[in-house]
């Protein structure tokens, strides 16, 4: 029995250690999602559509029934006196005499309660418009938010790989280089060639040393930029389970020609849109100063007087009010401000319409941009890999004939240099298939 309560109490301990680890192993797809959840940006951008939606409610709420209660106390230590004409309290003055009398009770208190609604007012209505673009506003940035972070998290995800890639070709381009130059200093130790050979392979060699220190360097630096975009600790281990040649056939996608672009569907526009209705709103904000504004309040109560401080005995009467107040405000003269205010914000809402239309425009020049670049990035892969194909095959016969002495240090070492630039390009053309599908699917929205 207790070697079964053992082996269950280290099964739970083993499930909760492993559920407290966090995933270390992403694929690209895995990398973005984890990252629309976990990006700081993406996390504050969620914030601020529950701010609207708050910011929502006390726009609604301000229009609802409101309640207020009160106490007032009041002290009298020295009565206020009130003028009297005439002699009706003291028959012994003159007619047209002027006499002062003090009211009231040395303490006094009211319990009130007051319910108070708005019953027509231009500008409340405007509001509750607002706060519905208002919200809007935050959720389509949430949607540029998640976009640009998945655009930059496939970024930094293919800068990593691209930095490996380079950091193993650099490696292989090394060993390479050291058994080329060993045999060099072997041969010219038996006189069968000249220095100058030897040192051109020194000084590809140290090049080669000095670009792959610089590419560990870089792998590391966009290995920690990834983790923050992705809202890990720079310290956090990750493993990338996909490879250069992966992404590239996933973003090799012929439906990218074809597709037709919706401009509406651009989040860029959608946000134009947004600062357009805002724009319109505030036009209609202020056409409604015009308007009239109605309210209604009842207020309810109990009042007592005192000469002594009593109002919590018994036997202390309580006198109890009740009324109904309904106040109607109609603007009939500002001296032309609120006139010279309208004319501002119908300016500012043409401005907002011709903003929009421009920001139609550059979308679309945008996309058959992004759509030419994207075309182009195939076109330049498929040509690096057919230059890369030839540079190894011209590098391997540069190679044999170097070593069997009808070739010079000098074409061998072009046909080096030749090689590794190839490998670069290539590398570097995969990148960009990456990176420009990325840009387009982001100019369509593409979730």
């Amino acid at each position: 029995m207790k070697k079964n309560i053992l082996l269950l109490f280290i099964f739970l301990s083993n499930t909760m250690f492993a559920q407290e680890q966090k995933q270390t192993n992403f694929t690209l797809q895995e990398a973005i999602d984890f990252a629309i959840q976990n990006n700081y940006k993406a996390i504050n951008a969620s914030r601020d559509i529950e701010m609207a939606k708050q910011k929502k409610w006390e726009t609604t709420a301000s229009g609802l029934p409101q309640i207020t209660g009160g106490l007032d106390y009041n002290r009298n230590f020295v009565f206020q006196q009130q003028g009297i004409s005439g002699n009706a309290f003291n028959p012994s003055l003159p007619p047209d005499a002027v006499s002062t009398i003090a009211f009231g009770t040395k303490n006094s208190m009211i319990a009130r309660a007051t319910l108070s609604q708005l019953i027509f007012d231009g500008s409340y209505i405007v509001a509750l418009q607002a706060s519905k673009t208002y919200l809007k506003y935050f959720e389509n940035s949430k949607v540029k938010t998640t976009n640009d972070v998945r655009e930059m998290v496939t970024n930094y995800y293919g800068n990593v790989l691209l930095a490996k890639e380079n950091n193993a070709i650099l490696n292989r381009n090394k060993a390479t280089l050291e058994k080329n130059l060993f045999e060099a200093q072997q041969t010219f130790n038996n006189g069968l060639i000249e220095e100058e050979t030897v040192e051109q392979l020194q000084i590809t060699l140290a090049s080669v040393n000095n670009n792959l220190s610089n590419i560990t360097r870089l792998e590391d630096i966009s290995t920690k930029m990834l983790k923050i975009t992705m809202g890990l600790e720079i310290n956090d281990p990750i493993v990338l389970t996909q490879n250069l040649d992966d992404l590239v056939k996933d973003n090799m996608s012929l439906e990218a020609f074809d597709q037709n672009f919706n401009v509406t569907n651009n989040i860029d526009y959608l946000l134009a849109d947004n600062f357009k209705e805002q724009r319109r709103l505030e036009y209609k904000l202020q056409k409604a100063a015009y308007l009239p504004s109605l309210a209604a309040n009842v207020n309810l109560g109990y009042n007592a007087f005192s000469n002594e401080f009593t109002f919590a005995n018994k036997d202390q009467k309580w006198n109890y009010f009740s009324f109904l107040g309904v106040s109607l405000n109609v603007p009939i003269f500002k001296s032309f401000g609120t006139r010279a205010k309208i004319q501002q914000a119908k300016l500012a809402y043409a401005n907002a319409q011709t903003q929009l239309t421009e920001a139609e425009q550059m979308l679309k020049l945008q996309f058959e941009t992004a759509k030419s670049d994207y075309e182009f990035s195939i076109e330049e892969y498929a040509t690096s890999k057919s230059n890369l194909k030839l540079a190894e095959k011209i590098e391997g016969k540069q190679q044999i004939k170097f070593k069997e002495g009808i070739s010079t240090s000098f074409e061998f070492t072009e046909a080096q240099r030749q090689l590794y630039t190839a490998q670069q390009n290539f590398l570097q053309s995969m990148i960009n298939v990456i990176n420009k599908k990325t840009a387009l699917d982001k100019v369509v929205n593409k979730q």
